[in-house]
């Protein structure tokens, strides 16, 4: 009996650790942080990463930081959220300068498929196409809800040209 149990606690063990994160209990924020993170280690962590906090906002309770520096490719800038002093949202903001819509299509693409795989198929919540004005602003998005956190990624465009300005963001939230 000692050894059969002994066989259950090691197959489960191994099936816990090759079962896809859906089946977790909630979508963790980036960077290695915790949902109940203070913000006095936040920020320990991001002064460690050379990260510099270069805006600081409070509206309705929740105190933003907005953060560069943070070396990922094509990672702009970073918000962070906190209410009642505790991590509550990460919004991570890409922007690659010289690419085509067609390289951001290819990389929605490839960010979102990684999202599936991870936490099961995201729901499709923003499709829109602006014409109205002589700005033409194009957004998607797609959500992924894991027990009391959230997972949002958006590509938003706007163009007048010859300007055009296009970002990918990637925000954890909890919920």
């Amino acid at each position: 009996m000692v050894i059969r149990s002994k066989c259950f606690s090691a197959a489960a063990l191994v099936v816990s650790l090759l079962l896809p994160a859906a089946w977790a209990d909630e979508i963790p924020p980036p960077f290695g942080f915790r949902w109940d993170d203070s913000s006095g280690r936040v920020e320990k962590v991001l002064k460690g990463a050379k990260a510099k906090t270069v805006g600081r906002e409070t509206n309705n309770g929740t105190e933003t930081w907005t953060v560069e520096g943070l070396i990922h490719p094509g990672l702009r800038r970073t918000l962070f959220s906190f209410k009642g002093g505790q991590l509550s949202q990460v919004e991570l903001q890409y922007e690659y300068p010289d690419w085509t819509l067609e390289h951001y299509n290819n990389r929605m693409g490839e960010i979102r498929r990684y999202f599936d795989q991870k936490y099961g198929t995201g729901r499709l919540i923003s499709r829109s196409r602006d014409n109205d004005t002589d700005v033409i602003q194009t957004l998607v998005g797609y959500q992924w809800v894991v027990g009391k956190s959230a997972l949002e990624l958006f590509y938003f465009s706007a163009q007048k040209e010859p300007n055009v300005y296009r970002n990918i963001t990637v925000t954890y939230k909890e919920i």
